[in-house]
Order: C-alpha cells, then structure tokens, then sequence
C-alpha cells in the first residue's frame, strides 16, 4: 500500500478500468478524472459512470477508499483536432503511418488538466492506462513522452507529481490477466460487460469480449488480447 492519494484517468474503457483497480489495490485513497473532448464514441462517458457504480457495488473494500468524480470539459481539443475521433471520417492510416484516430497532444492535456486538478485535491500520484506494447502507435502514450512530461508538470506546479502507468510493459492478454489478479472473475466479467473501447461507440453488438464494432483498431486490439487470455487460460 502506497501512502497517498490517487488520481485516475478512467475514461471507461477496458485500460483505464484496470488501471482504476490497480490504484484502488494500491493507494490510500482514489479519485477520478474523465473528459469530453466531443469525442465521436461519447457513450464511454455514460459507460464510465455507470462503471463506477457497479465497481462500488460488487467490489465493497474498494469503494470504502473511492472518492469524488471529476467530469472536466476539454471542447478546446475537439475544436483544433481533425480525427477520426473527433470529425465524421473514416478510420484509416494517415501520411505519418499513425492511424487517424491519433488526437494529437490529447494525453499531454490530459495528464497537464489532471495534475492542475491534483494540486487541489492534494492528489500526488496520476494513474493513466497507457502502453505502447500493444497499441496504435501514439506517440503520446510512449513510456518517454510520458516520463518527460513527469518533470515538467513537478516542475511547473513546484511539487512532485508521479505518472504511473502499470499497463506500460503490458500485452493486451496480460492486462486481462492483471484484471483476473485484483479482482477475479467477478472484475473481468464488470470490464467485459460494462467498460467501452470501440471508437465507433457501438453499444448494441455484444461480442465474446465485450461491445464494440468488432472491426475498428480499439476493437482489434481488445479482441486479440482478449483470445489470447483466454487460450492460455485452458
């Protein structure tokens, strides 16, 4: 147990979901943090509260330690970027050979909104589910950039903030696997049934690994992740 408080970037879906267990398992106290960026798929930002009130139901040790909600308008990031997140496109590769669901400096306003907001809350440690084991590429979510961006936001708020991120170095089967470690069955099946990865916000096609279109890059990577755990699981 780590002494402190916990601030969380939960936006719903499969990673951060985990990575909010992980905090709980690990911190004193736990807070979160969503953002409307008028993302495309806005129904995680439903899912996610509805995430928490299952979380606090079937998981009671937990959500003795679980705090406020912080729901943060970031319509500034919609406005300026032109995504297939965020603008009405097709998902496809770009020049850059990122796929255009790249919002350009979306995590960097997000960890910068999250410290500004962990200096009031007297939140030292920022929890985010970033990985670039298996993932899309983002620059953004690299265990660098990431590491950079540590020093500047201790330097610039003058008090230390520390960016965990515990998925970093992780597959997707193994942050099933990370699921089944903190919570059993009772955490895969909230996460399979109530978190949201698709980027198309499809809510209504239920699939062996939870909802989602089945064929966009969020969809593709939590498929495979998903076989995978469960073949090694046999």
């Amino acid at each position: 147990m780590m002494e402190g408080k916990a601030l969380v970037l939960f936006s719903g879906g499969q990673d951060s979901a985990t990575c909010l267990a992980w905090a709980l398992e690990t911190f004193e106290a736990v807070e979160t943090i969503g953002f409307d960026y008028r993302q495309k798929h806005s129904v995680e930002l439903e899912v996610r509260l509805h995430f928490l009130t299952e979380l606090k139901a079937k998981f009671p040790h937990w959500a003795a330690k679980l705090g406020e909600d912080h729901m943060v308008d970031m319509g500034l990031l919609g406005a300026i970027s032109e995504t297939a997140l965020t603008r009405d496109m097709e998902i496809e590769m770009d020049e850059a050979g990122l796929p255009n669901t790249f919002v350009p400096g979306r995590n960097l306003l997000f960890f910068t909104a999250a410290a500004a907001l962990a200096y009031r809350r007297n939140a030292k440690h920022l929890v985010g589910g970033m990985c670039e084991t298996d993932y899309s590429g983002y620059p953004d979510c690299r265990d660098d950039t990431l590491k950079s961006l540590q020093v500047t936001l201790s330097l610039g708020l003058d008090r230390r903030q520390v960016i965990h991120t515990p998925l970093m170095w992780l597959t997707k089967a193994q942050t099933w696997r990370m699921a089944e470690a903190l919570g059993g069955k009772p955490l895969v099946d909230l996460i399979l049934e109530e978190s949201h990865s698709c980027y198309r916000g499809d809510r209504s096609t239920r699939q062996a690994w939870g909802y989602g279109c089945g064929t966009c890059p969020a969809c593709e990577l939590r498929q495979a992740g998903y076989e995978q755990y469960r073949a090694e699981r046999l």
